[in-house]
């Protein structure tokens, strides 16, 4: 594990300074330095998790285990969260995106989660597996088909592999069309991105292909959960949609990144399985770093804290995963003992399936790119200074520079239904008069691959 240079100056957390401050420079440089420091001060302590926002985080494996494994004293439903109510949360905090309430299972508890977490659960259950390996494999092809005749024979893993992977992947999965799948792509990057107006661009494109699924099903996660016996709204069926878009991704990009950064490291020794980075990943640089905001019931005593009601407390996944009281007994736990996937009844339900595309990722480029190294050690690289994941800011590589051709994959072709809608669920605007200038859009991200692995 990357070794710490510590904190420098005061202490974050002392009095005379306020909380440690969870995000910013200063925590990107030495996110383990922080943990290290809040683990000092007891099983959990209060941390700035946004300007002016403040959250209890709990750093110790065993109080967050307790806590995951604890629905009746914890839930997830963030309309409870006193600061919010009482109006002391900024309109325009980073962390409302985060821990605001949506009508999803991530921020429902007893019999409304169960119902909702069945639905996402079955519904992921019918994808295959061989495909989805396939899938991954044909979209890793893609992307590295981008930028592998680069003259140079540089890239930047994370812009140009890392981040549209998954997207391209879970587009696919979902079902989506072309144009749908490209606004998809656009509306879920903004919103990591920040964009404005990204969340109405997401929820139009997923509106759309609800709407198409209604009128044309398919073979696909969207139509699977539309149709189960739980009789999700149109709503509800969008809100899982973006649950799993928005958990899937970009903990699967950081994972995707850092792995490959791991086994390109001078460092890693030679002959060990990709599957042994991707786990170490998980363990050491947890992709979900902070996050699973939970809401006492009632008042908790923890250690020489008390979590109070509907104050949130977060978990921090990357400071409990490195416990340094873990340490002793590392070799009796399981490879999946770590909590990146959480834990409890809110635990992820497509572990296994990240797992795999992870892998699959890394094997992918290494197998498409047999020369390729880092520019720059492990230990040098920049982690991007947000309290909600541990993710590399960028990842250079070079190669030499080779073709990577389309390699149709066996399965079943695309269904009939992967063309625009003829209607689409909301109004669409005025058309403009018809010019002879007027040229066509040029196609997204997903149109362009769709249209690679066509060979066009």
């Amino acid at each position: 594990m990357q070794q710490s240079p510590g904190i420098q100056g005061p202490p974050p957390g002392c009095p005379a300074h306020g909380n440690v401050q969870l995000y910013g420079p200063r925590f990107g440089s030495d996110p383990d330095g922080h943990y290290e420091h809040l683990r000092t001060l007891g099983p959990s302590a209060p941390v700035d998790i946004a300007p002016g926002v403040q959250v209890e985080l709990v750093t110790s494996y065993d109080a967050a285990l307790y806590i995951l494994q604890n629905p009746a004293s914890f839930v997830r439903d963030s309309r409870r969260w006193n600061a919010l109510n009482e109006g002391r949360v900024p309109e325009d905090s980073p962390a409302l995106p985060m821990m605001g309430y949506r009508p999803n299972a991530l921020f429902s508890d007893g019999a409304a989660h169960a119902r909702l977490r069945q639905a996402v659960t079955d519904s992921l259950a019918g994808v295959n597996e061989l495909q989805l390996i396939r899938q991954t494999q044909q979209s890793a092809d893609y992307l590295i088909s981008r930028f592998s005749t680069d003259r140079l024979g540089q890239a930047e893993l994370m812009a140009d592999y890392a981040h549209p992977l998954p997207l391209l992947v879970f587009s696919d999965l979902f079902g989506c069309p072309p144009e749908i799948g490209d606004r998809v792509i656009v509306g879920i990057s903004g919103i990591f991105d920040g964009t404005p107006d990204a969340d109405q661009v997401l929820g139009g494109a997923l509106a759309e292909l609800i709407a198409l699924k209604r009128r044309r099903p398919g073979q696909d996660l969207t139509t699977r959960l539309m149709e189960h016996s739980a009789q999700l709204t149109d709503e509800e069926v969008l809100h899982q949609l973006v649950t799993l878009l928005s958990g899937g991704t970009a903990p699967l990009s950081a994972a995707i990144g850092t792995s490959s950064a791991l086994i390109l490291d001078e460092d890693w020794e030679p002959g060990l399985p990709v599957e042994d980075a991707v786990t170490r990943v998980l363990w050491n640089y947890a992709p979900i770093a902070n996050y699973a905001a939970h809401y006492p019931t009632h008042d908790v005593e923890l250690g020489n804290r008390t979590l109070k009601a509907n104050d949130p407390v977060l978990i921090s996944f990357a400071a409990a995963n490195t416990d340094p009281r873990l340490a002793e007994h590392r070799e009796q736990l399981s490879a999946k003992a770590h909590l990146a996937f959480g834990a409890g009844p809110h635990a992820c339900p497509a572990k296994d399936a990240a797992f795999m595309i992870a892998v699959t990722a890394v094997e992918s480029l290494l197998n498409r790119l047999p020369d390729v190294e880092v520019r720059v050690p492990f230990k040098d690289l920049s982690w991007v200074p947000a309290p909600w994941s541990r993710s590399l800011v960028a990842l250079p590589v070079r190669f030499t520079s080779r073709t990577v051709a389309p390699v149709p994959p066996q399965q079943q072709p695309r269904a009939p239904e992967a063309t625009a809608p003829s209607a689409p669920l909301a109004p669409a605007p005025a058309p403009r008069p018809a010019s002879m200038s007027a040229s066509k859009p040029r196609a997204g991200l997903f149109s362009r691959f769709l249209a690679w692995t066509r060979g066009e």
